[in-house]
């Protein structure tokens, strides 16, 4: 949980600072961005729900792994896309920022082989990690939660005055 955690305040910092600059880059749509960040950790539903059974149950041959790639964040940032009634445009690009932020961040996440996941899909090819950091280590966590108070206290008050 920390993990999406980082990722959706990662998001929030990025579309608020962002927000600075961009007029119609409300906190309303931050929060669509904040909710793209968390595409990526949809692959996490497959320990509640098993690949065979999705499988059977669609018919034809399923996997999680690609739910957390860049062709997994535009094919499901286009479904949730249409559940919006207006600004699509903006909702998809918001949704797409949103989980590129955290596919970038998992990108420099620590891996035993020195490579990172293949977030890069239908590429098979897994790019160099810097691995700067550990999934578990509760210090990610504690420094995007200290940032994103940060940026929300610019906000509130240096930046709505």
């Amino acid at each position: 949980m920390a993990d999406l955690l980082t990722h959706v305040l990662a998001a929030y910092v990025l579309l608020t600072v962002a927000g600075w600059w961009v007029g119609w880059l409300e906190p309303r749509w931050v929060a669509v961005g904040m909710g793209g960040a968390a595409i990526p950790d949809l692959v996490k539903v497959e320990r509640l729900v098993d690949e065979g059974v999705v499988q059977s149950a669609l018919g034809v041959p399923f996997e999680y792994d690609p739910v957390s790639s860049l062709a997994g964040v535009l094919v499901i940032a286009g479904v949730l896309t249409l559940f919006f009634g207006h600004a699509r445009r903006r909702v998809y690009a918001l949704l797409v920022t949103g989980g590129l932020s955290s596919l970038v961040l998992d990108g420099l996440r620590v891996y035993v082989d020195g490579s990172s996941s293949f977030w890069l899909y239908p590429l098979w090819w897994r790019p160099p990690t810097p691995s700067l950091y550990v999934t578990a280590d509760a210090r990610v966590v504690v420094v995007a939660m200290a940032v994103s108070i940060g940026v929300f206290v610019v906000d509130r008050y240096a930046v709505a005055s």
